[in-house]
């Protein structure tokens, strides 16, 4: 029986690994399986993991007030050590380039497991963009025995760092698992929030959902952002921006200060996922700078704005599902207020095919891994 560790950390880690953790866990693939979590994000990632009833083997519970990179990493390759003297995994599984995920990589290698890397090869060639997720991903890529590509273009990228083939597997995203497994449980919601949400709503009122948290928007990035929601808002007042607020005090203290006192700007806490989702299907149009939303919206048929100057996933861009804007005001301002008014733009762009999968990735990844049980 193969020993298999799950390590994850951040709400957006579990969203994509928790319809793995199922599949992997099923009784016909013969998996020892465990799921340790860092909890680099503690509530948030307790939400996902209720709403996928997911039952950490392991919680190393890391998250602290003010904590940093140097603290975070540290902190991660210390404490896995022991959960790997505990289970003496066979493979450890880590998700795409956050630190839980590079740290984890790196604690893996010095013990001896192979690692796997669900959402590799994705890459910018930019060290500072996105910061340090770039990097992160580069370095899982080179102590990793196999790569799970969610796209052809993140296995060219390997196998021109020459990576074997041989390792690699284009999966599609699990993410599109995740949200196929999802949607029809959420449409269903009638919680607090979900009537909270709607009661700020008319049955015609057009949403814009916003999200943003990025490092390297902090400070000038931020200010041209709420810039931009303020003019938007101004311009379209018929439109309800919504957007739920990262609880870094980098983000949040500065968007409360700017656009908490505008009439067609909802400002919330963060939402759990499926209150995401619900809120995904009831938005026409959606501007973030998330790597996942990137990849869940077109599934849903939603246009997306992403507020970066790069992107890791370069498919979106070709298949025309997102549009970079970066946090140019203006270029924000104007392709928002196109989308709303440019019906033919609009239903071209809700309609196009998402490049990031069919929902059948965890089941790809499983076969490997029994291919290669060994």
């Amino acid at each position: 029986m193969k020993k298999i560790l799950l390590v994850f950390g951040t709400r957006p880690e579990a969203i994509k690994m928790s319809p793995l953790c199922k599949e992997l866990g099923k009784p016909e693939h013969g998996f020892d399986l465990r799921v340790c979590v860092t909890a680099q994000h503690r509530k948030m990632l307790d939400q996902v993991l209720d709403f996928f009833d997911i039952e950490p083997d392991y919680d190393l519970d890391l998250m602290r007030s003010g904590q940093n990179l140097y603290t975070l990493t540290s902190l991660i390759i210390e404490s896995l050590e022991r959960v790997l003297q505990d289970f003496c995994p066979d493979l450890v599984l880590v998700h795409g380039d956050t630190t839980s995920a590079m740290a984890s990589s790196i604690a893996s290698f010095y013990f001896g497991a192979k690692v796997g890397h669900i959402e590799s090869g994705l890459r910018t060639y930019n060290k500072h963009s996105p910061f340090p997720e770039e990097v992160n991903r580069q370095i899982i890529s080179r102590v990793s025995d196999y790569h799970f590509a969610p796209t052809q273009n993140a296995k060219d990228n390997l196998i021109n760092e020459n990576i074997d083939k041989e390792q690699i597997l284009v999966t599609g995203n699990t993410v599109i698992d995740a949200l196929y497994q999802s949607v029809k449980k959420t449409k269903l919601l009638n919680n607090s929030i979900v009537k909270y949400l709607e009661s700020n709503l008319a049955n015609n009122d057009d949403v814009i959902l916003v999200t943003g948290h990025r490092r390297e928007n902090h400070g000038k990035g931020f200010e041209r952002i709420c810039l931009a929601l303020k003019e938007i808002a101004e311009k379209e007042p018929k439109v309800k921006i919504i957007y739920p607020v990262h609880l870094n005090p980098k983000v949040k203290d500065y968007v409360y200060n700017k656009l908490s006192n505008i009439e067609n700007i909802l400002l919330m806490e963060p939402l759990s996922y499926p209150n995401f989702i619900w809120l995904m299907n009831r938005a026409k149009i959606i501007i973030t700078d998330s790597g996942g939303v990137q990849e869940e919206a077109p599934s849903l048929g939603k246009p997306v704005l992403v507020m970066r100057d790069t992107t890791e996933r370069p498919e979106a861009l070709e298949a025309g599902t997102v549009v970079l804007v970066g946090t140019n005001q203006k270029k924000i301002v104007t392709e928002t207020i196109d989308l709303l008014n440019n019906d033919s733009r609009y239903k071209e762009m809700a309609s196009l095919h998402n490049p990031y999968g069919d929902g059948k990735a965890c089941s790809r990844i499983a076969q490997f891994i029994n291919k290669n049980n060994g």
